[in-house]
């Protein structure tokens, strides 16, 4: 079962203009990383809450918190960084969701990984440490030029932090466009990553161009993907990133004309697959 969610600053800042969206679209669910052109972990206290009222009006509830944790170089202090990580725990308490977006570092000038992977890992167990005691879960994206870039990498991470955190508390986003940016070929980096994937972000490729496309017109070979989770019977969220318009470190532009063709074109995945998808809350 596929629970549809959405990026929903990637069709307007206004928070009133993505639930109208989401709304005409069958989708109840998003991933708040932004409203208002301001960071998920910047807003204050009283706009998470207005937020949240508007949220319970209209039915609607979050599938993560869409932080931007992990996205500083592997160098920079830690303590602030975990400062900032501990208001995304706090939201998801507010926020009634136990998932939030992580990243695993970029790398410092003229770094290589080789030398910075401990510290990467070792970061990312002491967060995981942090979610476990809070009961949240930490779900990782495989960002380009962070260190889970490569599905390699990905690998070897989930295994090494799941030695010592419980698999209830970290696991891997599988988003296929990023793949193909970085260079990899998408379905080979399913086959490495999928026994730890609990969450996907849907958005589609072409190699050497700067915004996204519609889910199955890219190169992330979105319908063998998701006829083998069909397989295996996923049970989570698919939270649509389409980056029609362009995308950047900080997220992406689809629009709200463009936002309804870009689910559109993924249910008809889905549908083509056989899968079954519920677009409203449980």
């Amino acid at each position: 079962m596929f629970t549809l969610s959405a990026f929903a600053d990637e069709i307007s800042p206004d928070p009133q203009q993505q639930l109208d969206v989401l709304k005409s679209c069958g989708v109840r669910h998003i991933e708040f990383r932004s409203i208002l052109k301001t960071n998920v972990l910047d807003l204050t206290d009283l706009q998470i809450g207005e937020f949240k009222s508007l949220l319970q009006k209209h039915g609607f509830r979050l599938s993560a918190i869409g932080s931007p944790i992990g996205k500083v170089k592997i160098d920079e202090p830690f303590e602030p960084h975990l400062k900032r990580f501990q208001r995304a725990i706090e939201l998801c308490k507010v926020f009634e969701t136990r998932n939030i977006r992580i990243f695993s570092y970029y790398l410092p000038e003229h770094g290589d990984w080789d030398n910075w992977r401990r510290d990467v890992v070792d970061r990312m167990f002491d967060k995981a440490r942090l979610a476990e005691k809070a009961g949240v879960r930490l779900i990782h994206e495989n960002e380009h030029r962070i260190y889970g870039d490569d599905p390699a990498r990905v690998k070897d991470l989930m295994e090494t932090v799941l030695e010592r955190v419980d698999s209830r508390y970290f696991g891997a986003v599988y988003d296929p466009a990023n793949y193909v940016f970085c260079g990899f070929d998408p379905w080979e980096a399913w086959q490495m990553t999928k026994p730890w994937t609990i969450h996907f972000h849907i958005k589609d490729w072409v190699r050497g161009e700067s915004h996204g496309r519609l889910a199955g017109e890219g190169h992330g070979r979105m319908a063998q993907v998701m006829a083998d989770a069909v397989a295996m019977k996923y049970d989570g969220f698919a939270t649509l990133e389409p980056h029609l318009l362009g995308g950047g470190p900080t997220g992406g532009v689809t629009g709200p004309e463009l936002f309804p063709k870009a689910v559109a074109a993924f249910k008809t995945i889905l549908d083509q697959v056989g899968a079954e998808y519920d677009s409203m809350p449980h």
